[in-house]
Parts: structure tokens; C-alpha cells; sequence
């Protein structure tokens, strides 16, 4: 039996977690659930799940959870940042699953694996911004086990084979729901954005798989994860987003990794490392699919050239990149700037940082703090655009 937290519970990733943790009772028991603000749903999931302790946003959230909640419930309600680093480091809970958003799910997931647990991660954020902690505090191999479809393909793609013997790793990409589409990307809507032609996603994942974002972050996780240099790594678009990943070896071979683009798939799979599960998933049929591939565009999706710019810099930049872009994102999706803004402000920003190398938990959070205000008073000023 594994006792799990799970971090980010009314999310995407949580919520497919959840979908996966009840159909195998006998292996996985919930402890904690950390959501955000979906205070309606996390009463659902204490009702179905039972754990000993979740953890709201805030305060006020968690005082309006105790009021919905049936009498009778033990359940213990935390708040704030100091509630979800509790949940990720309680002694009862063996294995993390870190699917908070953003750069919020860093000190919780770094405070996880300096307690010793295993972490499956899928926030992203944390290694793009704080990777040189995190892997400084891993004690053991398989204590990091990736939840991004592309990053576990890469990781099961590796085991039991030598690393230099690899020459590439190969993240594909779909391309987001524009690829296909040549449309005037300054007039996208965000409803348009977030209709992702595969994959089921929240709204800020999905505006950044529109914009490539997404793969450049996941890029430099891929750095972190697998200890690989920029110039190991290369990007496929691939629409049909049936081959999450693949390996080039030394001698020219390729492995790939195929499989249903369903999240619970490689959810499953950090879950019950080493062993696997057996999902109730349709078969893929191959001979139903024909397989594409592409070079990234970088000039029409400049977010993926910044992401690159960021990884090849190191130190405090893509943290940087990080922070503006979630504010450009959340921005764009009130209506406040259009598409094409986003990588200007991004490049706005990233333009008058100056890198910092050394970085600690603290020094991370006032560069984040910074950049969010830079992104936040380009919008105000109307500054977005360097043209």
C-alpha cells in the first residue's frame, strides 16, 4: 500500500490522479489533498477520499470548508504555503504526487524530497526555477519519477541503458491547436487557445502548449531531469500526439515511445513505479493513425525561442522566463493583452534582467517577485509591444 499526498487535487494532473488512485483501492490510500480555490470540489473529494488532512489557498477558504462539510467529518484543514509543505512532508505519506500550478508548488516539492519521499512530479515550474535545489536534495535514484507524458517516455525510454551512450533526446510536441491552422495569431481568442486538438488541460497549460511555451519549459525540466546539456535536446512537432518522446542513440538508432495521449497513463505509471498498471484503456490501433512529423516553427511561435534562450543562459533567467510568462497568461486569458503579446512581454522582461548564477529559495522568489511586477507594469503602461 502506498499513502499518498497529492498536491494540486482539484486540478488536471489531481483529479486524473484521483481517477486512477480509485480504481486500485488495494494499492493506494489518499492522506492529504492540497487544491487551491475550488473549495465545492475539494468537499467532494473528502467525501470520497476521506484523507486525514487537506489544505486550501488561504484562510478564508479553508473557514468556508469547514462550514459545507457534513458534521461528523475528522478530516484536519490547512491553510496557506506552510499547510502544503506539512502535507508533502507528514511521515505517513510515502509518495508525493506534485501537481500544483506554477511556481507555487517549488517550496512544497523541495521540502518533499529533503523529507525523503518520492515525488511524481507534474509542476513543471519547480525544476524550471529551482532545478539546482531540487537535485542537490534528491538522496536516491528513483526518489523523482516524472508525470509529463513526454518526461516519462524519456525516463522509461532510458532505464536500463547507458547515458552516454545517448546522443539525443526527442520531445515532440503537438503544436498546440494553431499548428494546423494558419490563422492571424494576434486575433486568437482565449477560447480559442485553450481548445486543445488532444489533450484534456487546464486554461494556463493549455494557452501554453498554443504558444510552444510549454515544450520550452519542458526542455529545461528534460536539462534537470536527465542531466543532459541544451545541445542534447531536440523538439518534434508531432499533431497526432501518439509517440510522446523518443531516444537517438550513438549508432544512429532511435527508440520511441507510443501510447493513447492520456494522462493517466503516465500517471499510472509514477503511481505504482516499477510496476505497471492495467488501465481500462481503448488499444492503439496503428494501422488506424498516420504519423507526422515537423521542426518547430520558431518564428511564428517566438515563446519556444525564448524558452531556449532562458535554458541556454541558466541561473535566475528562466525564472524569469517562468514569472512573466505566467502573468502574461493570466493576463491574456481576462482579456487584458492579445496573443502575440505574450512573447513580447516575455522578451521585454528577459531584456533588462540581468542573470543572477548563484540562487537559493529565497533569492528565487524575490527574482519571480520582480519579474511579475516588470510583466504587470509593462501591461498597465501599454509597454508589451517591442516592435
Amino acid at each position: 500500500m502506498k499513502y499518498l499526498s497529492i498536491l494540486g487535487s482539484t486540478g488536471s494532473i489531481g483529479r486524473q490522479t484521483l481517477e486512477v488512485v480509485s480504481q486500485f483501492p488495494e494499492r493506494f490510500k489518499v492522506l492529504g489533498l492540497g487544491a487551491g480555490k475550488n473549495v465545492s470540489l475539494l468537499k467532494e473529494q473528502i467525501l470520497t477520499f476521506k484523507p486525514k488532512w487537506v489544505c486550501m489557498l488561504d484562510k478564508e477558504r479553508a473557514e468556508g470548508l469547514k462550514k459545507i462539510l457534513p458534521k461528523g467529518i475528522k478530516t484536519e484543514i490547512l491553510y496557506g504555503e506552510e499547510g502544503y509543505v506539512e502535507l508533502a512532508t507528514r511521515p505517513e505519506v510515502s509518495l508525493v504526487v506534485s501537481a500544483m500550478l506554477g511556481i507555487s508548488g517549488l517550496k512544497p516539492t523541495l521540502a518533499a524530497i529533503k523529507a525523503e519521499k518520492t515525488v511524481a512530479l507534474a509542476n513543471k515550474e519547480a525544476l524550471v526555477t529551482g532545478g539546482n535545489l531540487i537535485k542537490k536534495a534528491i538522496k536516491r535514484e528513483d526518489q523523482l519519477l516524472p508525470v509529463d507524458s513526454e518526461h516519462s517516455a524519456i525516463f522509461q525510454l532510458l532505464s536500463g541503458r547507458r547515458k552516454e551512450e545517448v546522443k539525443h533526446i526527442i520531445l515532440t510536441a503537438s503544436g498546440g491547436p494553431f499548428w494546423e491552422r494558419k490563422v492571424d495569431l494576434s486575433r486568437i481568442t482565449p477560447q480559442e487557445a485553450i481548445q486543445h486538438p488532444r489533450w484534456s488541460m487546464g486554461a494556463k497549460i493549455s494557452v501554453d502548449s498554443a504558444t510552444l511555451m510549454n515544450k520550452g519549459l519542458e526542455v529545461i525540466e528534460a536539462m534537470w531531469l536527465f542531466d543532459l546539456g541544451l545541445e542534447r535536446i531536440k523538439i518534434l512537432i508531432h499533431p497526432q500526439s501518439l509517440v510522446h518522446s523518443l531516444v537517438e542513440f550513438k549508432d544512429g538508432t532511435i527508440f520511441a515511445h507510443l501510447s493513447q495521449p492520456d494522462m493517466k497513463l503516465p500517471i499510472a505509471f509514477a503511481l505504482n513505479y516499477p510496476e505497471r498498471l492495467e488501465l481500462s484503456l481503448p488499444p492503439l490501433n496503428l494501422w488506424e493513425h498516420n504519423l507526422s512529423f515537423f521542426p518547430p516553427d520558431f518564428e511564428r511561435f517566438p515563446c519556444l525561442k525564448l524558452a531556449l534562450k532562458a535554458a541556454k543562459i541558466g541561473g535566475s533567467m528562466p525564472v524569469v522566463l517562468n514569472a512573466a510568462n505566467e502573468v502574461a497568461v493570466e493576463s491574456f486569458l481576462g482579456g487584458k493583452i492579445g496573443f502575440t503579446d505574450i512573447p513580447r512581454l516575455i522578451e521585454a522582461v528577459m531584456q533588462i534582467h540581468k542573470p543572477i548564477k548563484d540562487l537559493d529559495l529565497e533569492t528565487i522568489f524575490a527574482i519571480d517577485n520582480w519579474a511579475r511586477k516588470e510583466t504587470m507594469s509593462l501591461i498597465e503602461t501599454g509597454g508589451n509591444n517591442n516592435d
